[in-house]
């Protein structure tokens, strides 16, 4: 088992670039305090106050990956990432999966923190740590910047499986229009087997008595008789 989430981003101060991506690792709690604890709504519901009414709390959609320690890639839709500096320039970087697609009344998991600094404190204090930690990012006098990042539509594994989903099905429509398009008098989408007279040319079709195989007939149409 590995030890680090990655997270990949559109980089929030780079315009949010969609030619490139920013990666960033982060420790997994179950390496460091051997559980995920978890986190009430009341962090959260702090977190939005402050949203709304700070200009240095920010909420930015740019998560476009998760891949856990076993390489799994997650569905990015319950995912935050915290990112924040305090006044002492110490930064914090928190990955919470939320019980609820939405922040508000959620329940999150702590899944996954950096730098090495703060897991390191969590594993000397645990929750006294945390709680003292939590309590930081929601105080807008003692924090530079704090972040909230959040998913950005789909995933890009998922949306490249739906390309591969839609390419295949595109290649298969090809082929049904390209079958549909095929010049047939009867707009069968087979050839036409009927014989033909090798005078005028015209199918020999619904001709009463004609059965195929005989070794003479007679054109309906011009009166040639071959056999």
């Amino acid at each position: 088992m590995g030890n680090f989430f990655t997270v990949f981003m559109l980089t929030p101060w780079d315009s949010l670039n969609s030619n490139s991506l920013t990666e960033v690792k982060l420790f997994s709690l179950k390496n460091i305090i051997k559980t995920f604890p978890v986190i009430e709504p009341e962090f959260f519901d702090d977190i939005l106050s402050n949203l709304y009414n700070f200009k240095h709390y920010s909420w930015i959609e740019c998560i476009r990956r998760i891949i856990g320690p076993n390489d799994e890639d997650y569905d990015i839709t319950p995912w935050n990432f915290l990112w924040g500096v305090d006044n002492d320039r110490r930064m914090f970087q928190m990955l919470f999966q939320k019980v609820k697609k939405e922040i508000k009344d959620s329940q999150a998991t702590l899944v996954a923190l950096a730098p090495p600094e703060l897991g390191k404190l969590l594993k000397l204090h645990k929750e006294k740590a945390l709680l003292r930690t939590l309590s930081l990012l929601n105080d807008p006098k003692k924090m530079k910047f704090v972040m909230i990042l959040a998913p950005k539509g789909k995933s890009l594994t998922e949306e490249q499986q739906l390309l591969h989903i839609n390419k295949n099905y595109l290649d298969k429509n090809k082929i049904n229009k390209s079958l549909k398009q095929m010049p047939n008098i009867k707009g069968q989408w087979f050839p036409e087997y009927s014989p033909r007279c090798p005078n005028c040319n015209k199918l020999i079709t619904e001709i009463r008595g004609f059965n195929v195989g005989l070794l003479k007939f007679r054109c309906p149409y011009c009166g040639r008789q071959k056999g």
